[in-house]
């Protein structure tokens, strides 16, 4: 009997761990932004979901409701070094082979970011992609071109020759 009572208290503990302020979740949708010229963010991922890069916001990520140091997100993206290339007719036998030649060029990259702290509302999760593969994210409910938002990285960056840590 005694067993019996301890094991249900420990569920009884277990349980109200799970239901505390710090582990309630907010939903929130994703975007991206682009801050470098002559290239195309394919898709994204935030923590394994998936996202294309032609911005707006997408559906859906889950962020605590209270900070907490060493919240972090996974980040994955493909890059078109060149989306502007001239290709042949859509559709067509040369356009496939066009892409497949194309479609080499695509970048591949991961990185792990710190969510930064924020206090009251969020307001889902902004990715800046910036030069030499470094990314930014911002919680914030300002629009990305208020003065109020926290990332103030210039929107058309040239992608250097050469790119240092």
């Amino acid at each position: 009997m005694f067993v019996w009572h301890w094991c249900f208290g420990l569920l009884g503990l277990l349980l109200a761990g799970c239901s505390t302020a710090d582990n309630e979740m907010a939903a929130g949708s994703v975007r991206a932004v682009n801050h470098v010229d002559g290239t195309a963010i394919n898709w994204f991922k935030v923590n394994g979901y998936r996202a294309h890069g032609g911005g707006g916001d997408q559906c859906c990520i889950g962020l605590p409701f209270k900070w907490r140091p060493g919240l972090v997100v996974n980040i994955e993206w493909e890059v078109d070094p060149d989306p502007f290339a001239k290709s042949p007719p859509l559709g067509t036998d040369e356009f496939r082979t066009f892409m497949d030649k194309h479609e080499l060029n695509y970048r591949r990259y991961s990185t792990q970011v710190e969510i930064p702290e924020y206090q009251e509302k969020v307001c889902g999760l902004t990715v800046h992609f910036l030069a030499c593969q470094q990314v930014k994210i911002s919680t914030s409910c300002y629009g990305t071109s208020s003065p109020q938002y926290p990332i103030k990285d210039p929107r058309h960056m040239k992608e250097p020759a050469v790119c240092t840590k």
